[in-house]
């Protein structure tokens, strides 16, 4: 729901106010399942990407590797995600998941098979498998949520959700590295496999239903399915509104490409100071979704200038960021940066969980997520074609530049998004 609840006089029917994210966690049995599932999975994926970004480097001297797995790994995604709402709104969601996890799991054990150049290939095979098997276990664990938790608790729900991720890339990306140094690599690889195993056991244990039963619900194919939802989107502007909220900061995620050059020509740290940088952008993705419960919680007409203010704070902090030359104030900037980045985010993705039904709720997130993932390999595109006709600097404030732009337009054409919609 979008709009405050009106004040009634009679208590009974008041709803309940949400409650603290550790009482949500701690009385929410199911829900504390999926969001446990999600902390270990995305810790083992941080554990395998880093050392494995450094495993191609050193196998094959070429940093094309290194760009084509990432690229892999967030176009393969949007290529996939309108047909994988489709199967998320058709099957039950819950197996959706545990298989999700075990063939992320079949695929990472693949990288095992990575050992010399000419089987650098293989890398690419299985993170463009797992970013596939993304595309179906995110819009199907969202989709969920509002199954798992009531109303009320929903955007809290949503902000553990977003500061799991954050949690995740500051301290899983460091501690892989860690115990790559350590153990090896291949351990790195084999910690994420079973992270994945443990996550399905998880999300095999949740007894609510993640969506309404589809048992005798006539069907038809895939591409009325997705007529269906782009005529919902098309019968109410808000639903559109939301879909374009998220690329006003993924658009502005190329910066991340600039950071070893920008740590190099400017602010001259080594590996471990562009490192620090990463680790920012995760302390920051950690603060955001706090920070937007914390503004909207009751106040559900705010969402607009929340959303603005989100993409604003993540424009004008890069913006900064490119023009500083003192490490300290470059690290806080990109905290920031990230604070507004994962602050939006988490605002409209809860939006559009109220607002959509169970129904049609998985399409409508899938087509969140390619929106999302879409702009954000566009921006590292334009991050690559700026970097070779501009110094770093520069790039990085067009880049900035663009998400400010991206911001006011989307502010300007958005409307008014206090409607309630009836489907929740």
């Amino acid at each position: 729901m979008l709009t405050d609840s009106s004040a009634t006089d009679s208590p009974p029917d008041a709803p309940a106010p949400p409650r603290p994210a550790w009482q949500l966690l701690r009385q929410e049995a199911d829900f504390r399942r999926v969001y446990l599932s999600q902390l270990v999975s995305l810790g083992g994926d941080w554990f395998a990407m880093i050392p494995l970004l450094a495993l191609l480097q050193e196998l094959t001297g070429a940093p094309q590797w290194g760009a084509l797995v990432l690229a892999a790994d967030t176009l393969v995604i949007a290529a996939l995600s309108p047909y994988a709402g489709v199967i998320v709104d058709r099957v039950d969601r819950r197996r959706l998941m545990v298989l999700c996890d075990l063939l992320s799991a079949g695929f990472i054990a693949t990288l095992f098979l990575v050992r010399t150049e000419s089987t650098a290939w293989i890398a690419l095979i299985a993170l463009g498998g797992v970013a596939g098997v993304k595309a179906f276990y995110g819009p199907a664990a969202n989709a969920a949520l509002p199954n798992l938790v009531p109303k009320p608790d929903l955007l809290t729900a949503n902000a553990l959700g977003g500061g799991a991720w954050g949690v995740m890339l500051a301290v899983g990306a460091s501690l892989g590295a860690l115990l790559a140094s350590a153990v090896g690599t291949y351990w790195c690889f084999a910690i994420d496999a079973v992270s994945f195993c443990v996550s399905a056991a998880l999300v095999q244990r949740v007894r609510k239903p993640c969506g309404e039963s589809r048992g005798g619900k006539a069907r038809g194919g895939v591409r009325e399915d997705l007529r269906e939802t782009a005529s919902f989107a098309r019968e109410d502007r808000r639903i559109v509104a939301l879909l374009l909220a998220k690329p006003g900061t993924a658009l502005g995620n190329g910066v991340l490409a600039l950071f070893p050059a920008l740590g190099a020509a400017v602010f001259h740290v080594g590996a471990a100071g562009v490192g620090l940088l990463y680790a920012a952008r995760g302390v920051g993705a950690l603060i955001g979704p706090v920070l937007g419960r914390r503004l909207l919680s009751g106040r559900e007409g705010r969402i607009r200038l929340l959303t603005l203010a989100a993409t604003l704070t993540f424009g004008l902090a890069y913006a900064g960021f490119s023009l500083v030359t003192w490490f300290p104030m470059a690290v806080m900037l990109v905290v920031l940066a990230h604070v507004g980045g994962s602050m939006n985010s988490t605002l409209s993705s809860f939006s559009l969980q109220s607002a959509t039904p169970d129904g049609i709720r998985g399409r409508v997130l899938s087509v969140d997520f390619m929106f999302s993932t879409l702009s954000l390999g566009v921006s590292q595109l334009v991050a690559g074609g700026l970097a070779m006709t501009l110094d770093a600097t520069d790039a990085a404030l067009c880049i900035a530049g663009i998400v400010i732009i991206y911001g006011v337009l989307w502010w300007t054409l958005s409307g008014n998004l206090s409607r309630t919609h009836s489907a929740v």
